[in-house]
């Protein structure tokens, strides 16, 4: 099976270069099963494919697979990861405002995934190709929801820290909704992606359309998380 290199645009965690030429190899592995697992769940289903099915083709056990990913789930969506540390470390820092701290996160994966789509040999086939990993996403029912389990483990991530930055409490109706409208934004990247990866748009055009379309919703949200650092907390 001829396989696409996803991670490219769904970067993971790293890792410490201590084991060398051991800790590449595991990190090789890990990618091919992810690869190869994407590559077999768009072409036949996500529910029609089993795990050992997928350990089969990398020539590993079932075993071997889960030692990499803990759910079948994750072996296609565990970029969100990533995408919690990320947001932890960046909302710690006080000297940008959270929308800031968003919007920084989400280019930084939009510019992964439509420099990924120029350096393919079909750009417009690879943009059709990652709309149809969203649709898949979308329309089977155990990733929708392991992607809202990822949400909610966000959205806390986020209230924590925004109440760390507003001595208030995580649980304060304040930073509650304020992390629920933040994490929209990834929300409203995800739905303008599934917009505009029609195969007509260049990569080019696609990030501008969709950075157009998240900044729209920051510009919104904006003034009220503002106020939120500027009021004070009420007991």
């Amino acid at each position: 099976m001829s396989t696409v290199d996803w991670t490219a645009w769904h970067p993971q965690p790293a890792e410490p270069d201590a084991g060398g030429l051991r800790q590449r190899k595991k990190r090789l592995l890990r990618q091919r099963l992810s690869d190869t697992a994407t590559e077999m769940f768009l072409e036949r289903g996500f529910d029609a494919v089993r795990v050992s099915e997928i350990a089969q083709v990398c020539g590993v056990s079932e075993k071997t697979v889960f030692n990499y990913f803990p759910t079948k789930e994750s072996l296609v969506l565990d970029r969100g990861e990533t995408t919690l540390a990320s947001l932890r470390a960046g909302l710690a820092d006080t000297d940008h405002s959270p929308v800031e701290v968003a919007l920084r996160i989400l280019f930084d994966e939009l510019r992964a995934m439509t420099s990924w789509i120029a350096a393919q040999d079909d750009p417009h086939q690879a943009a059709v190709t990652i709309r149809r990993f969203g649709a898949l996403t979308r329309s089977t029912p155990s990733l929708r929801a392991y992607h809202q389990d990822m949400t909610d483990r966000l959205v806390t991530v986020a209230a924590e820290a925004l109440a760390q930055r507003t001595h208030r409490k995580p649980d304060d109706p304040e930073p509650q909704i304020a992390a629920t409208a933040l994490l929209g934004l990834w929300s409203i990247q995800f739905q303008s992606l599934g917009k505009n990866l029609d195969g007509t748009r260049t990569p080019t055009q696609i990030h501008e359309a969709v950075t157009a379309d998240v900044g729209r919703a920051a510009k919104l949200i904006d003034t009220g998380l503002a106020s939120l650092e500027g009021a004070a907390p009420t007991r």
